[in-house]
């Protein structure tokens, strides 16, 4: 009899725990409250200061009358490498992340795939690349993370800042480039320079002693980074757009309620279209204040810019097609190639396909 009382209140526990764990995976009612914690970018880009942080912050807990209550901080202040974000989200320590492709890539070459170095100069066609490819991120996000893909975003374009004059793509021959995804170092290399992987952090003091030439980094990074400062000039030829990721742990999401799941992706989708759009009018602002102004938003850099030529932008579509495109293809592979093929490649009417050995 001793022996059933203890398998009864074991039996007891096991019930209860296994009531309790089947509670935790319903989704919420509607009007109960939601944290959500969220990790972003980084707390010196207007990205964060403008959009991100405000979002989390302030905003969801605004539209949604307090049942959806966020809580950011940039990465930079948590001590966080990129690539230790995804992973973090994938085992529910945060719920949301905003990031770089440079965070997943080293997870699969798939991520790299709407934001190929140098194969877009305008941000409208930009857009179209990122709406192209948004499925085929979704599905990688969900396999690899766990994760939900919410949205995707640009920072200002990638540009080269460098400490003397390059007038051209032949120019960069020779040249020690700050890069920081592999497809960036492809485009260096195609150009005959040598790319180099450095946290932004280290680009100013790299450039005084030095060891880089010229540094990529977006428009307004560099104006806000003040690499006017060491870098006196710049060439404007877009090599890539910074495009990146919002993207939310799929346990947590199964855990809202219909009506929280239907406003996350509602507030989402305009902060997209926001982020977008003010993207496309930055790389001028930020442009006319490295260079002679106005600047509406501090001091004026006094930069020397040099603007691509109708030479560069065909030397660039020739290093795009024969190097970029078939040195992705190659680390993705041929499946990964075609999907690429029939989404982002019918946009840009290109098509990537590795060079056969």
């Amino acid at each position: 009899m001793k022996w059933l009382s203890q398998h009864s209140r074991i039996r007891a526990r096991s019930l209860a725990l296994s009531l309790a764990l089947a509670l935790i995976s319903l989704p919420l009612k509607a009007g109960d409250t939601q944290i959500i914690k969220a990790v972003g970018t980084w707390d010196y880009f207007t990205n964060y200061q403008k959009h991100e942080g405000p979002f989390w912050n302030q905003h969801i807990a605004e539209v949604s009358e307090g049942t959806i209550v966020g809580e950011i901080k940039p990465h930079t202040e948590l001590g966080l490498q990129g690539f230790e974000i995804m992973r973090l989200v994938k085992k529910g320590v945060f719920d949301f992340a905003f990031g770089l492709p440079g965070y997943v890539v080293p997870e699969s070459e798939i991520f790299e795939g709407a934001d190929l170095s140098s194969l877009v100069q305008n941000i409208a066609v930009q857009r179209q690349v990122a709406d192209a490819y948004f499925h085929t991120l979704e599905l990688a996000f969900a396999e690899k993370y766990n994760a939900k893909l919410m949205m995707l975003y640009p920072f200002p374009s990638q540009m080269l800042w460098c400490s003397s004059p390059v007038r051209s793509v032949a120019d960069l021959k020779g040249k020690h480039v700050r890069v920081f995804l592999t497809t960036l170092g492809d485009f260096i290399e195609g150009a005959g320079g040598v790319p180099v992987s450095a946290p932004f952090n280290d680009v100013s003091d790299a450039l005084e002693s030095g060891i880089f030439d010229c540094v990529i980094t977006g428009t307004m990074s560099a104006y806000t980074g003040e690499l006017y400062k060491v870098a006196p000039y710049g060439f404007t030829l877009r090599v890539g757009w910074g495009l990146a990721f919002g993207a939310m742990n799929l346990n947590k999401w199964n855990r809202l309620s219909p009506e929280q799941k239907s406003l996350l992706q509602r507030e989402l989708a305009q902060l997209t279209d926001n982020m977008w759009r003010e993207t496309a009018t930055e790389d001028a602002i930020a442009l006319s204040c490295l260079s002679d102004g106005p600047c509406p938003i501090g001091e004026v850099g006094n930069m020397e810019l040099f603007t691509p030529s109708d030479a560069d932008l065909a030397a660039r579509s020739k290093i795009a097609r024969e190097v970029v495109l078939p040195r992705w293809a190659q680390r993705c592979g041929p499946d990964c190639a075609a999907n690429w093929n029939r989404t982002v490649g019918k946009v840009l009417d290109l098509r990537a396909q590795a060079i056969a050995h």
